[in-house]
């Protein structure tokens, strides 16, 4: 999946890059993947909810963020997947994640716990003693980003893979025998990480740690099966982007955002790319990443570390180290200048305006802009008192949605996505315009510190809905760790919120949104008629 995240039905974590770039893909049904298109657009581009797409039920997402986290897709995931609307709450936090690691912060948000393996391996427990289930999670530290050039869709394609069996489990064994023990899995791609992870009781604990060691040392993959995969994955993409207007436009954008960068690379690859790749490839991508030493471990739940620790040491403890290359990627951004792009579509009834900007990620901050962003990317776009949607929606009413927002879980770059759907006989030109002339007011006069409170707060009250669901906290967690975040930064993150002060989301403003050289405009518009009419 990318966004930066697997297919759609859910499968991450692309926030927006489903619709813009939580892109990830998943196996299963569709889902928008960290990158893909699966929350694609969600009540933004289709108002009714009878219309909501068929893609992603299993996400609730609000409609202004439901178009801007990112361009990338998520992956696909199988309707019982885990994510929830609030995950979107939970996202934005790692939008502030930085560098430097610690044991245990001392300002405790989800009460970490964590561990290292004599191999390598990290493990972080978030106890939880509610209820006696768990939610268990392991994140390599590879992606879509990380394929070998010519060669994108690998990352995605291995984690459908990863369902073939090994000696011990057989062929679509794995997921059979989580479910005959009363739990659910699924998996996911990103853009800088690929995950794996598994709903069940705490006693059946160690069955599903035992099954992933398996097949993290032992996976068997015939060269029937990788035909077999590798088809399936081409229809999942002719469904969901080649067959989806919104899917096509944020592709392109993509490609022209990103210059040679892999971000630039859907998570569910190039089709041509795609059918070229190989069982031989599959396998060698798979020696290369899929380590004890590249992975993370997070469990969630009636367990603690010290009751985990023993189960680990005796699963994964048991799984060699070995060597894994640097996660140097190569490519860079195209050179500045404003870019556009539009996708006419006989499929498209709703016009859509998007644009996305080039931002630093939590974990590429040389000017520690990205809690600042946070807070700019909520006051500006999100709800019905976000500044977008009392300009645009309200009280001008070209727009019958808008909003805007921050996806800074990336390794090497985040962004900023802005989105609209204008009113009925509003061109997008129209639109666009009155969308730049109120950044333009915002880059002129600032903000002030009434609606940065307001911001502040909405932020961290989803912090509320975060502790309460065992598998949000795994994934900010797993999410952080495999984008240069820390645990010390997951734990502060309300601090550091908390300290944003009106003049920094100015300067992040201001270095942002005051340069459309770096960013993209999507026109998403009907197919022309004979007329000349679209």
């Amino acid at each position: 999946m990318r966004a930066r995240s697997s297919a759609f039905v859910c499968s991450p974590p692309a926030v927006w890059r489903a619709v813009l770039r939580v892109r990830g893909r998943g196996r299963g049904a569709c889902r928008l993947r960290g990158k893909t298109l699966g929350r694609i657009l969600g009540w933004f581009l289709l108002p009714s909810k009878e219309n909501w797409p068929r893609r992603n039920p299993a996400v609730r997402i609000r409609p202004a963020m439901s178009v801007i986290s990112s361009l990338r897709f998520p992956g696909r995931m199988r309707p019982g997947r885990f994510w929830s609307g609030r995950l979107w709450a939970v996202l934005s936090m790692i939008a502030v994640l930085g560098l430097s690691d610690a044991p245990r912060a001392q300002a405790q948000v989800f009460n970490p716990e964590t561990f290292t393996l004599a191999n390598g391996m990290r493990v972080v427990v978030l106890p939880d003693h509610r209820m006696p289930v768990v939610h268990h999670m392991v994140w390599y530290k590879v992606g879509a980003a990380d394929e070998p050039q010519g060669k994108s869709g690998l990352a995605h394609l291995l984690e459908h893979l990863m369902f073939k069996g090994t000696d011990s489990v057989p062929p679509g064994e794995f997921s059979r025998r989580v479910a005959r023990n009363g739990g659910q899995d699924n998996a996911f791609t990103g853009d800088d990480y690929t995950a794996y992870h598994q709903s069940i009781a705490r006693d059946r604990l160690a069955l599903v740690m035992g099954l992933e060691a398996d097949r993290m040392a032992h996976l068997r993959l015939s060269e029937e099966d990788f035909q077999t995969e590798r088809t399936v994955v081409r229809e999942e993409r002719r469904q969901r982007t080649d067959t989806e207007p919104s899917a096509l436009l944020f592709e392109r954008m993509g490609q022209a955002l990103w210059g040679t960068h892999p971000y630039r690379n859907p998570i569910i690859g190039w089709e041509e790319e795609l059918m070229a790749l190989t069982r031989a490839d599959a396998l060698a991508f798979y020696e290369r990443h899929y380590a004890p030493n590249n992975a993370i471990l997070v469990v969630a739940g009636d367990i603690t570390a010290a009751e985990l620790k023993p189960l680990a040491e005796q699963t994964y403890g048991q799984v060699s180290a070995r060597p894994t290359p640097p996660r140097g990627r190569p490519g860079s951004l195209p050179p500045p200048a404003e870019a556009r792009v539009t996708v006419r579509h006989a499929q498209v009834h709703q016009s859509l305006l998007l644009r996305q900007y080039v931002a630093p990620s939590e974990s590429a901050d040389p000017e520690h802009l990205s809690a600042a962003l946070s807070v700019l990317s909520t006051l500006l776009g999100e709800g019905a008192t976000s500044r977008l949607y009392r300009s645009l929606v309200v009280e001008q009413k070209l727009a019958v949605s808008a909003g805007a927002g921050y996806h800074g879980d990336a390794l090497d770059y985040g962004s900023v996505s802005l989105s609209a759907v204008p009113a009925e006989g509003v061109t997008l030109e129209t639109l666009e315009h009155a969308l730049d002339a109120e950044l333009a007011r915002l880059l002129q006069d600032g903000v002030g510190e009434e609606e940065v409170a307001r911001a502040r707060h909405r932020l961290t009250a989803g912090l509320v809905y975060a502790r309460d669901s065992l598998s949000e906290g795994a994934q900010v967690f797993g999410t952080a760790l495999t984008t240069g975040g820390s645990i010390e930064q997951v734990e502060t993150w309300p601090q550091r919120i908390k300290a944003v002060t009106p003049e920094q989301v100015l300067a992040a403003a201001r270095t942002v949104l005051g340069h459309k050289d770096r960013a993209v405009t999507g026109y998403l518009l009907p197919e022309e008629t004979p007329g000349g009419q679209g």
